[in-house]
């Protein structure tokens, strides 16, 4: 450790902190929480971190964070080399086949990595230096002007200096103190299904994606393994409330959305209704006026979730954390570094929540003119706007928080 870090954590050694979530934020978290000093709980509902998952990108400005973790040359070493976008009709003809970064806005040193990859790499970071609480939750917090006093589901009573939710799209902790989900959270008009099946097609390192209006299928080949990803999205104008805890249901209704669809389509929902591993969800953001109540806050998904859209949810998690903490160590005060963590990472994240709005998704129309001018820009190689959302992703420039306490 460096005489600049052990200035910093000089400050913070003794103040505890408990972390709900232990997927990529709250790791993220724990690492520059403890590297600044601070004693640091994690707790998590699953019985080991989760494996598995669909591949996800750290881009732009969540380039530095992991470089700053010192972790860049294992995710660079994990990276997936995706070589291929193939855009498909109705018929299963090509349209374009594109190098992935000519949609998304990236650059060649962006990072793809599978979500396993990255939960276990952040996990090996910190699991020597932080207590990890799994298969146990969060049930009830007391918010006292000088510490939180945490209620856990195993029945455990313990209190902590300050407590963060890191628990996702669906937070617990953000229903505990901002309120239910309901007037935060933002559909933005689509529903998807994601799973795995046989890779039929021999796909390797690529994805294709076929489309209709309102309706999309992709199959995405991590490598050359004899499985893909398959994901059926569509849209449709209200959330589909009562097929949420119904597996049955969830299969019933994209079954239904699919019927007669021709390529690979029904291909791919025989396989999604014999999956053990199917994954439904609408497409939505979290949006909340305020990411901290007392000594509560939140980071991530459960603060502001963009959509998997975006393809910016792991990168505002990796980034939000850095800040937080960074500012955790900066202000002695746990509410002056709440309020400076909303005013430096807010611009960013909703510059990144706004690269898409309700029902305009430009990969996936849902009209036959929208989809005529998007296949239209993809035969003409125009990388769709392109140069807009590369600037979201680089627009914050990472404060310096350990030269910071250093002075």
């Amino acid at each position: 450790m460096t005489a600049t870090l052990r200035t910093t954590s000089a400050a913070h050694r003794g103040r505890s902190v408990l972390v709900s979530g232990a997927s990529l934020a709250g790791p993220a978290l724990a690492y520059w929480l403890h590297r600044y000093g601070f004693e640091v709980t994690v707790v998590e509902k699953a019985d080991t971190v989760r494996g598995g998952g669909y591949p996800i990108d750290i881009r732009g400005t969540a380039l530095e964070v992991v470089r700053r973790m010192d972790l860049l040359p294992q995710l660079q070493q994990a990276h997936i080399d995706t070589r291929r976008l193939t855009f498909l009709n109705a018929d299963g003809g090509t349209i374009a086949a594109l190098r992935p970064e000519a949609v998304s806005g990236g650059t060649g040193s962006d990072l793809e990595v599978p979500r396993g990859d990255l939960t276990r790499i952040l996990y090996a970071a910190v699991c020597e230096d932080v207590e990890f609480l799994f298969g146990d939750s969060v049930t009830a917090l007391d918010d006292r002007p000088e510490a939180v006093d945490v209620t856990f589901r195993s029945g455990t009573r313990r209190t902590f200096d300050l407590v963060v939710g890191a628990d996702g799209l669906h937070s617990n902790t953000r229903r505990l103190v901002l309120g239910t989900e309901e007037q935060y959270h933002r559909y933005l008009g689509y529903c998807f299904a994601g799973f795995t099946m046989p890779n039929h097609l021999g796909l390797t390192q690529e994805a294709v994606l076929w489309n209709v209006p309102g309706r999309a299928a992709a199959l995405y080949a991590v490598g050359a393994g004899e499985q893909v990803h398959g994901i059926l999205s569509f849209a449709r104008t209200d959330p589909p409330l009562d097929a949420f805890r119904d597996p049955q249901a969830q299969r019933d209704l994209v079954a239904e959305t699919f019927r007669g669809d021709g390529w690979e389509v029904p291909r791919m929902v025989a396989a999604m209704q014999d999956a053990d591993d199917l994954f439904f969800d609408v497409v939505s953001q979290i949006r909340t006026p305020r990411w901290s109540r007392g000594r509560v806050a939140l980071v991530g998904d459960a603060a502001h979730a963009p959509s998997f859209l975006t393809g910016q949810g792991t990168s505002l998690a990796l980034v939000g954390a850095y800040v937080l903490a960074g500012e955790l160590a900066a202000h002695a005060d746990h509410a002056e570094a709440y309020a400076a963590y909303e005013r430096t990472a807010r611009p960013y994240v909703t510059l990144n929540q706004d690269l898409v709005s309700e029902g305009n998704a430009a990969l996936f129309p849902n009209t036959e003119e929208t989809l005529r001018q998007r296949n239209a820009a993809l035969r003409s190689l125009s990388e769709l706007p392109a140069d807009e959302p590369r600037a979201a992703h680089t627009a914050l420039v990472l404060p310096d928080y350990e030269a910071a306490a250093a002075r």
